[in-house]
């Protein structure tokens, strides 16, 4: 049922099938499922409200550099930037190296604010 909401909405609705329906439904499963992985990974990993706010600003100064209309560019950038952010560790010191990814976010924003592949992208359009 949900495949068939996801290729013709249209053909599902006239076989009497409700896609707003299926949609919140799905999402509703979407994040019980979520919660539940939550519920039962918290105890053994000690989560804290925190954790994957270093991650999230990662990925999202990868998405920057790759440029973010385009997933390529987006895992280019992440590698990247995780290439950098080897390097710097062993060059400067361990600890600096969050503070790198944001001084290349930084000079990438103002190099080149479409990103590295962002901007060949959007010339084939």
């Amino acid at each position: 049922v949900f495949r068939a909401c996801e290729i013709n909405r249209t053909g599902a609705r006239l076989v009497g099938i409700n896609p707003a329906a299926l949609s919140f439904l799905a999402f509703a499963g979407s994040g019980a499922l979520g919660a539940a992985a939550g519920i039962f990974i918290a105890p053994v990993t000690l989560a804290t409200y925190d954790m994957g706010f270093l991650l999230g600003v990662k990925g999202c100064v990868a998405a920057i550099i790759g440029g973010l209309n385009s997933v390529g560019g987006a895992v280019l950038g992440g590698l990247l930037l995780g290439i950098l952010e080897a390097f710097g560790a062993g060059l400067v010191s361990s600890g600096l190296k969050d503070a790198l990814s944001l001084l290349v976010l930084l000079g990438v924003l103002l190099g080149r604010p479409e990103g590295l592949i962002g901007a060949v992208a959007g010339r084939k359009v």
